[in-house]
C-alpha cells in the first residue's frame, strides 16, 4: 500500500483490478499488513499457481521478489529488531480489489508479471532478509 507508483485512473486499460494480501507476523504474534493492487483478475488456477510456489504454500521472502517488506511497521514500535524477528512474510489472500482500493491504492504492477517473479523462484533465500541474521544467530 505504500508503493509509490502511478495511482490507477479510470481510462487506465484492463479495467479489472486485484489485491495481492499478505502480511509479517512476528515470533510473538504481532502483525503489520501490507497490499499490493495489480491490474488483471485473479483466476483460481493463478491463485493455486501461486500458493504452490511458497513455503508450506504460506510464506515467501519479500526482498526475493520486490514486494515491499512490511516488518519496519513493527521495528518502529519496538525500537528496532528484536529476537522475535524472521526472514518470512505470509500470503493471505489475491483476491478482486474494491473501488475504493482501486481509487486509493497506487498501482504496484501486472498480476501476470507478479506471478511469473513468484514461479520463478526454486529456492526462498532467508539471508535476503535483514532478519536473518537475528533469526538465525
Amino acid at each position: 500500500m505504500r508503493h509509490t507508483e502511478k495511482q490507477v485512473e479510470s481510462n487506465d486499460a484492463p479495467k479489472e483490478y486485484c489485491v495481492f494480501e499478505y502480511l509479517y507476523r512476528d515470533a510473538s504474534n504481532y502483525k503489520a499488513w501490507g497490499g499490493l493492487l495489480l491490474s488483471g483478475a485473479p483466476a483460481q488456477s493463478e491463485i493455486a499457481a501461486l500458493r504452490a510456489c511458497l513455503e508450506s504454500e504460506v510464506y515467501f521472502v519479500a526482498e526475493q521478489i520486490g514486494v515491499p517488506a512490511v516488518y519496519k511497521e513493527l521495528w518502529d514500535l519496538s525500537g528496532g529488531r528484536t529476537s522475535d524477528d524472521h526472514a518470512l512474510h505470509e500470503f493471505v489472500a489475491l483476491r478482486i480489489a474494491t473501488m475504493t482500493e482501486r481509487k486509493t491504492f497506487p498501482l504496484f504492477g501486472e498480476l501476470s508479471n507478479l506471478l511469473k517473479t513468484f514461479q520463478a523462484v526454486s529456492r526462498w533465500d532467508y539471508s535476503l532478509s535483514p532478519n536473518y541474521d537475528s533469526f538465525w544467530n
